[in-house]
Formats: C-alpha cells, sequence, structure tokens
C-alpha cells in the first residue's frame, strides 16, 4: 500500500511540476529600463525620429547592441502635455516575442494656461534587452 501512495505521490509532483513551468514560461517578464537625457540619445535615434513625432507610437531601435525604446505622442496644439514609461513587458504572444509598453500620458489640467505651441513628446530608454522583439505594443493610460 505504501507502495501504491508513493507511486502517486510522485505523479502528482511531475504533474504539478509541468504545469508550474509550463504557466511560468507563459507569464511576462519585466524589462529594467533607464530614462535617456535629450542630450544624450544617439543620432540615429534623433534622426529617425522625425518620422515618427506626427504620431501615437512605441517603437524599438538598435543602436550600437543596446536596444531602446522610444515613445511618441504625436503633434499637440499646446505646452503641457508630456508621456512617461511606467512598465516594459517583455512576453511570448503567438510563439512571437512582444514587448508591451505601458505609457501614460500627461494631459494639461483643465483651466491652466499653457503657450500656445506645436510640442511632440517623445521619450527615449534604453533597456536591459538583448534582441529585437518581433512585435511591439503600446498600452496607454492618461494620468489623471
Amino acid at each position: 500500500m505504501k507502495k501504491y501512495i508513493g507511486i502517486i505521490a510522485v505523479i502528482v509532483l511531475v504533474i504539478a511540476l509541468v504545469y508550474f513551468f509550463r504557466f511560468a514560461k507563459g507569464r511576462p517578464k519585466t524589462v529594467d529600463f533607464t530614462v535617456v537625457e535629450e542630450d544624450n540619445i544617439p543620432a540615429q535615434i534623433v534622426e529617425i525620429l522625425p518620422n515618427y513625432r506626427m504620431k501615437e507610437k512605441a517603437l524599438v531601435c538598435k543602436v550600437n547592441d543596446e536596444i531602446y525604446v522610444v515613445v511618441t505622442r504625436g503633434e499637440k496644439s499646446s505646452a503641457g502635455y508630456g508621456v512617461d514609461i511606467k512598465k516594459i513587458l517583455l512576453e511570448t504572444i503567438d510563439n512571437e516575442q512582444t514587448v508591451r509598453v505601458i505609457a501614460e500620458f500627461i494631459d494639461p489640467k483643465p483651466g491652466e494656461v499653457h503657450a500656445q505651441v506645436l510640442t511632440y513628446p517623445y521619450i527615449v530608454v534604453k533597456t536591459n534587452l538583448k534582441e529585437l522583439p518581433q512585435k511591439v505594443i503600446l498600452d496607454k493610460e492618461y494620468k489623471k
């Protein structure tokens, strides 16, 4: 009887481990990043930024074996708009390595007075990714 209980315990343990690793494999991983100051943005990114500044978009660039994430906010009619990156996740969706960028869009508060100039808010961050993902998803949250 003890023999059967031992065999059943081992089988249950193996099944539990298989499900655990299968579940853990599909979970998104947090990507570490640091904000790049405007003066330190690589020249290659500065060159392509005008192509994307009119769009709300997240893109990933590889410069000198470093992976950067850029989030653009589009054209805004006044100052007071901004963008920040709250979190970057690496996950597998439909067998594709996907980076999910969770960005916080900052809008001017109602009634605030800001300069009436065209602005193009964006942010550039340097990540600890080793290779470019196949897909990028931008999730937007609005700061209240």
